[in-house]
């Protein structure tokens, strides 16, 4: 049977008058709805005590419990659906994921997802992401393709996120963004959180998640970059939201690009996770993995060198 997964927090000082419910649905990666229900559930702790109080304002320095209880057996169904399986063993998988499919079962996305697909090319998956979950340790948006860990059992899922809650899995992407450089690299630094008046989109904004991105020039293109992305964090689409925010959007990104692209790009925007490393949680062993983007990231980068 599953185990529950603790989450453990020190509220830091940018997060000083947050609201419970936002902090823990952060915490522990959930739906603000779900942050909510496990409050009502005794299951969510401020300095040892139980807090059921959605709207409670936090003070720097507090002690943040968030306890997200077994998974029930997956409700998604398994599909056949085609899926490169890069690695696996006992404990995980590393699998390519296309652009275009949803990691996991949602409203809108009931099924073609990659959760439908690991349900019948894997053996076994972890419970810990819950009924629509299974197996999942990280996602990567739609429109993005590359790599994802999957863990096939629960001790391995913990193992695994915690290694990404204390930043050692490497991830790297890479990016055509709009524009070009002066310098040959940088990092952005800015909190991200959902935009103020948009709640379909993230930003940066006062009192989000500390966000890191770090990038270099691969390529200098014709009005636009080949870039290296190496996250330190791992926010919802900090990649894009950071490029965005230094004038450099990604190429194709229908959110956070210009309402009118320099370029017809179709599919979404051109970010591709192409490495990802970590420590193997059962025999310790450092593994790195790595892809090559799509066709169409291809195409776009073919063309735009022959511009």
């Amino acid at each position: 049977m599953s185990e529950p997964m603790i989450f453990d927090a020190i509220v830091p000082p940018e997060s000083d008058g947050e609201r419970l419910d936002v902090f823990a649905a952060a915490l522990a990666d959930v739906t603000r709805s779900r942050a909510g229900a496990l409050m009502k559930d005794g299951r969510v702790r401020v300095d040892g005590a139980p807090q059921a109080k959605a709207g409670f304002k936090l003070k720097a320095g507090m002690a943040v419990r968030v306890e997200v209880p077994a998974a029930l057996p997956t409700a998604a169904l398994a599909e056949d659906i085609e899926l490169e399986i890069v690695y696996q063993d006992a404990d995980l998988a590393v699998v390519y994921k296309p652009s275009g499919m949803v990691v996991h079962p949602a409203a809108g996305n009931e099924t073609g997802t990659m959760v439908n697909a690991l349900l019948a090319k894997l053996d076994k998956l972890s419970g810990i992401g819950g009924e629509i979950r299974p197996g999942i340790v990280h996602r990567i948006d739609k429109d993005t393709s590359g790599l994802l860990l999957v863990a096939k059992n629960d001790r391995a899922h913990l193992s695994l996120s915690e290694q990404i809650r204390a930043h050692t899995v490497q991830r790297a992407y890479r990016a055509i963004v709009i524009g070009g450089f002066r310098e040959d690299g940088g990092t952005v630094e800015g909190p991200i959180g959902r935009h103020p008046t948009d709640r379909k989109k993230m930003a940066i904004v006062p009192g989000g998640r500390e966000a890191v991105t770090h990038w270099s020039v691969l390529e200098r293109l014709r009005g636009a970059t080949l870039i290296e992305a190496r996250l330190t964090t791992g926010r919802t689409h900090q990649i894009r939201v950071h490029m965005a925010s230094i004038g450099h959007p990604v190429l194709g990104d229908p959110v956070y690009g210009p309402k009118k692209s320099p370029w017809p790009v179709k599919g979404g925007q051109l970010l591709h996770a192409y490495r990802i490393g970590f420590e193997h949680p059962t025999t310790g062993e450092r593994m790195l993995f790595e892809a090559e983007p799509e066709p169409r990231f291809t195409h776009w980068l073919e063309k735009l060198r022959n511009a």
